[in-house]
């Protein structure tokens, strides 16, 4: 008997070449020109027509396609280019069965797949497909340019970089975009960091709305190790218009992974299930599950919030119209209560920054402070940058903070250098501090999940430069209520600040929930009330502007000794503010007693939860 490992990856070579699709009715709307040209739909009009009601996909193509006499082992894209009748057909009966998107033949039209097959013209190939997809809808559906995997590893595990992925999918993009789709899709991704290739390629050739679906395994993680939420937070930050997952698993567990994004979800979610799990009979893949099985979980994903809901492998026009008349006359029903917390993803973990959590400590990797962190990176090694990384996360840093910035050091290079050697050995999200337009959008490319970007203020060369790029790249910020001026200022000229940072960083998209608000302190030494303004600051963002509050520790001690005492009684002040967040060395004992003290008192600590299992059986008394 086949393994399920081998039944999937004959999957993968065969069938799940194609993994298929939606359809849309769009001729009530108002459309616009876009710069492609002819007439489409706009993001916003893709969302307001995804909320009038839940979009039916399309199913499986490859099985359709062989069913119509494509041999196993043929180029899907070659065959259906060869013999667009096929295609059609099969696009003609999904959409006759209720499908409102279908997908072009193009799973496998990146140009890295059609070379296995001697194909060299990406583009002529693209454009072709999908305009006999566009053929097919006739104006009776909306008809997305598919992507998916390459095939391939990027750096540090395999050969391609980046940026040479990037510029695959976007000769593939050129030629969907040629063929008149109207949207475009990503799907069946296992890499996240392909995905993000994937987006950019379409966010940087046009502004058509994107779909974006990941493949989990059984265990509920991408082959990489990438879990739902994390996806949900890297790619609706980064722009996507609709998030979900499809194939490899059936309707039964992707129902799971529904539930648990749609309190985290701030665009449709997207289901698109196998017809149960594949076998391999008779050298032939079959799957377990008939239309009416997979149909009655229909309401069941209507009612945990999905948008959008189609069938991937094993499923046929019979799958959809059943799932098709369940869903006539309903809308999401997304409960509305979404999670408010700042979220900050790597490529693996999710962290959540909230004013009713626990202070998320903030560990710092500076080079500036450390003159043999300096001299290594000048040398190009990332020893003793990984070290400090892993320690400062085995003694409690949820994030770290990244500094590149050193007398003689090349910020750009090194800040680069930094996030890709560090995404490799730590799971944490990354803060990365820097003030340098080149180095930040350097650094955020490359970037496998939703970074914090610190900082944001008032200045002008901060709202002009900095701020476009967080958010071209979906990063959240630590706002600075600091302007061209100065840092200094009471209360209420810092809240206006605020105010200012936030009606700009609105233009761009981002809400509350998007950043998180700092204040620079002056040292007690030279200033020993300017600490009070901050306070106030923090209670007014805690109570009025309902924002999550961050702090460095370590300036209001600078020229004092027994600087840690000061640190620590102005953290424990800083929590009973509201305080959210906390840059500080997690391994100072004293500063972290402190962090989980305030947090029981503060209530933070809902239960005493982490304070007990912390010091339960602790002899030590301090």
């Amino acid at each position: 008997m086949a393994t399920y490992g081998k039944i999937k990856a004959f999957l993968y070579r065969t069938v799940a070449a194609f993994v298929d699709n939606e359809k849309g009715m769009v001729l009530f709307l108002k459309l616009e020109k876009t710069s492609v040209g002819g007439i489409k739909m706009t993001r916003q009009q893709f969302r307001e027509w995804v909320n009038k009601s839940i979009r039916i996909l399309d199913g499986a193509t490859g099985t359709e396609l062989q069913k119509l006499g494509m041999p196993l082992g043929a180029c899907p894209e070659k065959w259906v280019y060869d013999n667009p009748d096929a295609i059609k057909r099969i696009q003609r009966e999904y959409i006759e069965s209720g499908s409102d998107i279908i997908y072009t033949c193009t799973l496998g039209g990146n140009g890295l797949r059609l070379k296995e097959f001697g194909i060299d013209d990406v583009v002529g190939i693209n454009r072709k497909l999908a305009q006999t997809s566009k053929e097919a809808a006739a104006g009776k559906a909306l008809v997305a340019g598919d992507i998916a995997p390459t095939g391939q590893l990027m750096e540090p595990f395999g050969l391609y970089r980046f940026e040479e992925i990037v510029n695959i999918y976007k000769e593939q993009v050129k030629g969907l975009l040629a063929g008149g789709v109207d949207l475009f899709v990503i799907e069946t991704m296992m890499d996240i960091q392909e995905a993000r290739a994937a987006l950019l390629a379409v966010k940087e050739s046009c502004s058509l709305p994107v779909i974006v679906t990941m493949t989990f395994e059984k265990g509920g993680h991408t082959i990489n190790g990438t879990d739902p939420l994390t996806a949900l937070v890297t790619l609706q930050s980064m722009g996507a218009d609709a998030v979900g997952c499809n194939c490899s698993t059936g309707p039964k567990e992707m129902l799971e992974i529904i539930k648990k994004l749609e309190p985290y979800a701030k665009v449709p979610l997207v289901a698109k299930p196998n017809a149960g799990i594949p076998k391999l009979v008779d050298g032939r893949t079959e799957f377990d599950m008939d239309a009416d099985e997979f149909a009655s979980y229909t309401q069941d994903f209507v009612d945990a919030g999905i948008s959008m809901l189609g069938g991937c492998c094993g499923t046929t026009p019979e799958f959809i119209r059943k799932i098709s008349r369940i869903t006539t006359g309903q809308n999401s029903q997304k409960s509305g209560n979404m999670n408010e917390a700042l979220m900050l993803s790597s490529s693996r973990q999710t962290v959540l920054i909230d004013r009713s959590l626990p202070v998320c400590v903030v560990g710092q990797i500076h080079p500036a402070e450390r003159k043999e962190l300096q001299e290594e990176l000048k040398e190009g090694s990332m020893e003793l940058v990984t070290e400090y990384a892993m320690e400062q996360v085995d003694e409690g840093a949820l994030v770290l903070n990244v500094n590149a910035k050193a007398e003689d050091m090349d910020e750009v290079k090194g800040l680069t250098d930094m996030v890709s050697a560090l995404t490799g050995v730590v799971q944490v999200p990354l803060c990365l501090d820097s003030s340098s337009p080149e180095a930040l959008e350097s650094a955020l490319r490359i970037y496998p999940g939703r970074a914090l970007v610190n900082s944001i203020s008032c200045e002008r060369m901060k709202l002009e430069k900095i701020l476009p790029i967080a958010a071209k790249y979906g990063a959240a910020f630590i706002l600075l209520p600091v302007d061209d001026d100065g840092v200094t200022g009471t209360a209420e000229e810092k809240i206006q600040r605020i105010q200012k940072v936030y009606h700009e960083a609105e233009k761009y998209g981002y809400t509350k929930s998007d950043f998180i608000v700092g204040d620079l302190i002056t040292s007690i030494a030279s200033d020993q009330s300017a600490w009070l303004e901050t306070l106030k600051v923090f209670r007014w963002s805690y109570d009025v502007f309902c924002a999550n509050t961050i702090i460095g520790l370590s300036d209001i001690s600078y020229g004092l000794p027994e600087r840690g005492r000061l640190n620590a009684a102005f953290l424990a002040m800083a929590v009973s503010q509201g305080l959210s967040a906390a840059l500080l060395n997690p391994k100072s004992d004293i500063l972290m007693h402190i962090k989980r003290a305030s947090d029981a008192l503060s209530g933070k600590d809902r239960n005493n939860h982490h304070y007990i299992e912390t010091y339960a059986g602790s002899k030590k008394v301090n």
